[in-house]
């Protein structure tokens, strides 16, 4: 049986409340792992560890996080099988959907964002003879992620991507329907 566990500073953990909860196949009833049931205290740790990580992160050339980005998309292209089996066995969606549309668009995402990172830090329009107008972007600080039941990793990889493509270090909740 799979048990899923929190991602923390680096590490797999267990929730803090010690609770777990079941994790159903729809496609047979049958529970097939268990999920963490976090509360209050594990969400003050993740923010906590994000906060700790948020100056070496937003610190980095928006082109080396970019890279990572990259790295992730290559990742899960590498992974696609598994990563739609997994998919296709969490939601009840057919595997070949999984295939076709969720991971490759998963990939896609980070792939988009990890490209754009180094080209949308800053921006300059002149107004001749007037004035020079310019953007400075900040990452804003951590961010929190709460991904739908309904396609699961391909749309918190729409959220997850640009916050750390800019910066930000995030907090991610997916649906315990469909974690």
């Amino acid at each position: 049986m799979l048990h899923l566990r929190n991602y923390l500073n680096g590490q797999l953990v267990l929730p803090l409340t010690g609770r777990s909860l079941d994790n159903v196949e729809p496609a047979t009833g049958r529970v097939y792992g268990r999920l963490p049931d976090s509360g209050p205290e594990d969400v003050a740790a993740a923010v906590a560890a994000a906060e700790a990580a948020l100056p070496a992160w937003r610190g980095l050339p928006a082109e080396e996080r970019g890279r990572f980005l990259i790295k992730i998309a290559d990742l899960i292209d590498a992974n696609l099988e598994r990563l739609a089996r997994a998919e296709s066995q969490d939601n009840g969606k057919p595997l070949s959907l999984a295939r076709a549309m969720d991971i490759p668009r998963a990939a896609s995402n980070f792939h988009f964002f990890g490209t754009a990172a180094g080209h949308f830090a800053s921006e300059a329009h002149v107004q001749e003879g007037v004035a020079l107008n310019y953007t400075v972007r900040h990452p804003v600080g951590v961010v929190g992620c709460i991904s739908p039941w309904n396609l699961p990793l391909y749309l918190f990889t729409w959220k997850i991507a640009p916050a750390l493509a800019v910066g930000c270090c995030v907090v991610a909740k997916p649906s315990e329907i469909t974690p």
